[in-house]
């Protein structure tokens, strides 16, 4: 209350002088009576010098609260034991608020400090009762199912999903397309292909999440689950360098490949995406294939690998818990669907050249890259490449401009000769083809 009381003198100083002005106008019942301020008086009672002796009537009895303090040709300045107070508590107000503050916090703080095991427990609880609700909530919003947790080596999703994508997916009035996953001894090891903007990240990404969302307690985006305890999971998705520690793209990628092969077990849970495709095509296959089979023979973790690198199928016949699966694609009229639905099997194709398209590369480029792709089909990589390079029809899938008609000045231009005209002639031939040409 005494802190509430000193803000208020702080903060609505001119509302109460304001209040006093008008109790005191209607004691005396003089409506030019104001209340002003000056550096030398302080706050005083003005009043016209007409009206001085009504203040005054009463001067010596204890009843009359008006003190005279000075008097002007046109004005009588007074004040009072009210208004003198007042002033003094509003010029003390903002200091013995501080003050105050400063105390009160002082002794809030010292409170704290001896109850704050309690607060810390009471803060916990609070944070865990959030994070519950939270969950309980996102659960029962989005059909989330409860996890079947297990001491195995079991990773059994049925119809699981994005929760962020298909949160995004829903607020846009589209529609998530859920995706089985299993891996157990059988086949450990996933390796997932198929072409850019068909899903293959989403896919890694959720299967992740999903194993991280079922261990911190909470429901799962799924029909079904059933997991068995991951003591570490790993993620190596997306692309980007390290400028300030000099690192390139490629040399971030192998060092988080690094970091995964030497530190996950056989409890951990790893996704890598494109491991390789930093650098060049049989370097990068190489690390690749080098990856995939630490994984499947040393590790043996339960680990899904994406990659555009279909040669890695070939391992398929040799690694027993090696299993391939693709994203799912469908043409039509010459388009290409992305169905991102996940199937059993390899892809055999990668659809780039339709994703350039789709991604606004002009015209002239992407019938070149089809050219050579074409070629490359056909005669084989080494082979094709010296010819193409040879053939250099980079110019030639370039548009060749319309022919241009010629105009009537072209046209009269070729009917002139001027070895034939005198000088005068020919001026009066050029003054004339440029008349015409100012007047279109």
């Amino acid at each position: 209350a005494d802190l509430d009381h000193l803000r208020g003198l702080r903060d609505e100083s001119k509302r109460l002088i304001a209040a006093l002005q008008a109790k005191y106008r209607d004691h005396t019942d003089i409506s030019l009576l104001k209340i002003s301020y000056n550096n030398v008086l302080g706050y005083f009672i003005e009043v016209p010098a007409r009206h001085a002796d009504r203040m005054m009537v009463k001067t010596g009895d204890a009843e009359n609260p008006y003190i005279h303090r000075q008097t002007l040709a046109n004005n009588a300045r007074f004040t009072t034991p009210e208004l003198s107070t007042l002033e003094r508590d509003i010029a003390s107000a903002a200091e013995k608020s501080l003050a105050l503050e400063q105390n009160l916090f002082a002794q809030f703080m010292a409170e704290t400090c001896r109850n704050c095991d309690d607060l810390n427990i009471i803060a916990r609880a609070a944070a865990a009762l959030d994070v519950a609700l939270s969950l309980a909530e996102l659960a029962v919003q989005s059909n989330y199912v409860r996890p079947a947790m297990e001491d195995s080596a079991a990773f059994t999703i049925e119809g699981g999903r994005h929760p962020v994508v298909e949160m995004f997916l829903k607020q846009n009035g589209g529609v998530f397309v859920p995706n089985d996953c299993s891996l157990d001894a059988q086949q450990r090891l996933w390796l997932l292909t198929g072409p850019n903007m068909a899903g293959k990240s989403t896919f890694l990404r959720q299967n992740a999440l999903i194993a991280i969302l079922a261990q911190i307690g909470s429901f799962v985006p799924a029909a079904s689950a059933k997991i068995g305890i991951v003591d570490k999971c790993f993620s190596r998705v997306g692309a980007a360098d390290d400028l300030a520690r000099g690192r390139s793209t490629f040399m971030v990628e192998m060092v988080e490949t690094a970091t995964i092969l030497n530190q996950a077990t056989e409890r951990s849970l790893v996704i890598l995406d494109e491991i390789g495709r930093g650098t060049a095509t049989y370097d990068g296959l190489s690390i690749a294939w080098a990856c995939v089979e630490q994984l499947h023979d040393v590790l043996k973790c339960r680990s899904i690998f994406a990659t555009h690198y279909h040669e890695l199928t070939a391992l398929k016949s040799r690694l027993s818990a090696l299993a391939c699966y693709s994203m799912q694609v469908r043409e039509w009229e010459d388009q290409v669907i992305f169905m991102h639905a996940v199937q059993a099997g390899a892809a055999d194709r990668s659809y780039g050249i339709h994703v350039a398209r789709l991604a606004g590369l002009p015209a002239n480029v992407v019938a070149r890259a089809q050219e050579v792709l074409d070629r490359l089909g056909k005669e084989g990589q080494s082979g094709a490449i010296g010819k193409l390079a040879d053939d250099l029809p980079l110019f030639q899938t370039v548009a060749a401009p319309a022919a241009k008609s010629s105009s009537a000045i072209e046209k009269e231009l070729e009917t002139i000769d001027p070895d034939a005209l005198s000088p005068r002639e020919a001026l009066d031939a050029l003054y004339a083809l440029k008349s015409r040409l100012k007047n279109g």
